[in-house]
């Protein structure tokens, strides 16, 4: 749906580290630099200022920032609205009687159900 990288770079800036931010995610910190390194690089630009003191966001890695976020939220959206949408199907309910039960209240039933459904 997006690329990936976005969420690393969301979770570097969150942290504030390299470092942090692979251990939240489960990867080395040697991954996490070059997912950001080859983003900034695909984009061309700049989005974090590396300081002995950590990582800061540039002025396009704040637009960026925001951006990313709306991304991955709409496109997280957009895949729980399709989810919803695939199970909000017509269900088919099949009612089975024996020959010694007598039916008639089944068909009177099931055709008031179908005039008040289809209304």
């Amino acid at each position: 749906m997006y690329n990936p990288q976005l969420k690393t770079f969301l979770q570097v800036a969150d942290a504030g580290s390299f470092n942090k931010a692979a251990e939240q995610l489960y990867i080395t910190s040697s991954a996490v630099i070059k997912q950001i390194n080859l983003l900034e690089d695909s984009l061309g630009l700049k989005l974090f200022e590396r300081t002995h003191r950590g990582l800061i966001l540039t002025e396009a890695g704040k637009s960026f920032y925001r951006d990313a976020k709306y991304i991955i939220g709409y496109c997280d959206g957009a895949v729980k609205r399709a989810k919803n949408a695939m199970q909000k199907q017509d269900a088919i309910i099949r009612i089975g009687t024996s020959l010694m039960t007598h039916r008639s209240f089944l068909l009177r039933y099931g055709l008031k159900y179908m005039s008040t459904v289809r209304k």
